[in-house]
């Protein structure tokens, strides 16, 4: 059941002024709770539409979208599709690289670009057209790439400019990117000819960690490389902080992957689940008997989610609670829900 933005606000408050987490016997804290600075898809709906209107043209007649009078830009990255971070690639190799943007704002993307920024370039061009996006809407972008010949890591960070190449952001951040590791038994793939980027719903050329799975009438994939990738960058700011690192926990995996499963087939946002549901009744259910726990939720890629947390000192803290000693990571992605995906963490001490 979708909550409205007044109802996360209200949220927000009542969390700020009590929050209550047993060490002893773990009765049931009011959760932390994350709220987003993107407004939910269906919320746009009752907002001025995009109108098209044929122009005269010398060639191929092409549809001009008008953007409707004080719109707003806002993008979401929703998921790795080719080429999860980390991802191994043959020294040399062509690979394409794909990402899933969603037009979480009102105005049409039009003449929008993919831009190289900085970083390993691994024969990036310079932009890349991103095909007309309706607000509402996604689209896939991708970049043929090519592996350096030397082993090793290497990052290549892109931006998202608008017709004017004004930097837009991607939730939080103004980068997005492709990280690899190039070494021998890497994907490997016979080189593209040219430096034309694939556009709108490219072909993955590699398999990934993204596996698409059934539960009921409602299809989602799961990302085994994000759930990597949070529980390092969790770890990294713990470890900054001087706290110690936690370990992953299958019974808490289980029943945080089984709440962000059921926020994005359910489309909702929040710890209660679509059965009424507490952290407390999924982390024991799924086996784990806590003397402390502490559940956090996001949306979108790991990058999105530590931003989200660290943007917030509530959040923070519980990332960083010296008493959890163990974390369950699940993620869940619906390209019929809001927000596509939904990250769920469970930090607890048995």
């Amino acid at each position: 059941m979708k909550k409205l933005l007044p109802l996360f606000l209200t949220l927000m408050i009542v969390l700020t002024s009590c929050i209550k987490v047993s060490s002893n016997q773990p009765a049931e804290e009011t959760p932390y709770f994350v709220t987003s600075t993107l407004p939910p898809t269906r919320s746009l709906v009752s907002l001025p539409s995009s109108t098209a209107t044929d122009l005269p043209t010398t060639s191929t007649p092409t549809l001009a979208v008008t953007a409707p009078p004080n719109c707003k830009v806002v993008a979401v990255l929703l998921e790795d599709v080719t080429i999860p971070d980390g991802t191994k690639v043959e020294a040399g190799a062509s690979f394409v690289k794909t990402w899933k943007f969603k037009n979480t704002g009102t105005c049409p993307w039009t003449g929008y670009a993919l831009a190289f920024a900085s970083g390993d370039r691994m024969g990036a061009p310079d932009s890349a057209p991103v095909p007309q996006t309706l607000a509402g809407k996604e689209v896939n972008v991708s970049v043929n790439l090519i592996a350096p010949s030397q082993d090793g890591d290497y990052t290549g960070n892109f931006e998202l400019h608008d017709e004017k190449g004004k930097v837009v952001l991607i939730g939080l951040e103004k980068t997005f990117w492709v990280k690899i590791k190039v070494g021998a038994g890497g994907i490997g793939s016979t080189p593209v000819s040219g430096s034309t980027p694939v556009t709108g719903g490219s072909t993955p050329v590699s398999a990934t960690s993204t596996s698409t799975t059934s539960s009921g009438s409602c299809q989602y994939s799961e990302n085994a490389a994000y759930i990597n990738e949070l529980l390092s960058l969790i770890n990294a700011e713990r470890t900054k902080a001087g706290v110690p690192a936690l370990s992953l926990n299958p019974q808490l995996s289980v029943a945080a992957q089984g709440h962000s499963v059921d926020m994005a087939c359910n489309n909702f946002l929040s710890h209660s689940g679509s059965n009424g549901s507490t952290i407390g009744q999924r982390i024991t259910a799924a086996g784990y008997s806590p003397s402390y726990y502490v559940e956090i939720i996001a949306i979108g890629t790991p990058q999105d989610a530590l931003a989200q947390w660290n943007d917030d000192a509530l959040h923070r803290n519980a990332m960083l609670d010296p008493k959890a000693t163990e974390i369950g990571i699940g993620y869940a992605y619906s390209a019929n829900s809001d927000y596509g995906g939904y990250i769920t963490v469970d930090l607890a001490s048995p």
